[in-house]
C-alpha cells in the first residue's frame, strides 16, 4: 500500500515522461486495468479494476521519502508513549473509519 508514497523516484522501473519541461513518471496501481492488462493478460470477468494510471511529478532519491515515514513512525510513538512498534497497538485505540476517500492523486492526469 506503499505505491503512491514511493512513485515518482529515481528508483521507480515506470517510465519518464517529460511535459512542459518537467519530468514525470506513469504511476498505477496493481489493480487498476492498466496492470492487469499488462501483467494478466486482462481483467477477470469476477474482478473491478481499482485506480487509474496517472503522471506523477518525478521526485527526489527515494531514501529521503523513507526517512520521512521513519521519523514520522517516531513521532507517532513518541505521542502515544510506545517506545517499540510492538507497543504501539497497546497504546492506542483504532476506529472503524466507514467513509474516506484519497484525493492524493486525483490531481494528476494521464
Amino acid at each position: 500500500m506503499l505505491g503512491g508514497m514511493l512513485s515518482g523516484h529515481d528508483e521507480s522501473e515506470m517510465k519518464t515522461i517529460e511535459k512542459d519541461g518537467k519530468k514525470f513518471i506513469e504511476f498505477y496501481g496493481s489493480s487498476s486495468a492498466l496492470a492487469m492488462e499488462r501483467y494478466s493478460g486482462g481483467r477477470a470477468q469476477y474482478r473491478a479494476s481499482e485506480g487509474k494510471p496517472v503522471h506523477v511529478p518525478h521526485r527526489e532519491p527515494v531514501q529521503e521519502t523513507v526517512e520521512e515515514i521513519l521519523d514520522g513512525i517516531r513521532s507517532t510513538c513518541a505521542y502515544v508513549g510506545a517506545r517499540s512498534l510492538k507497543e504501539l497497538s497497546k497504546r492506542t485505540t483504532f476506529l472503524l473509519v466507514s467513509h474516506q476517500i484519497n484525493e492524493s492523486f486525483s490531481k494528476f492526469e494521464v
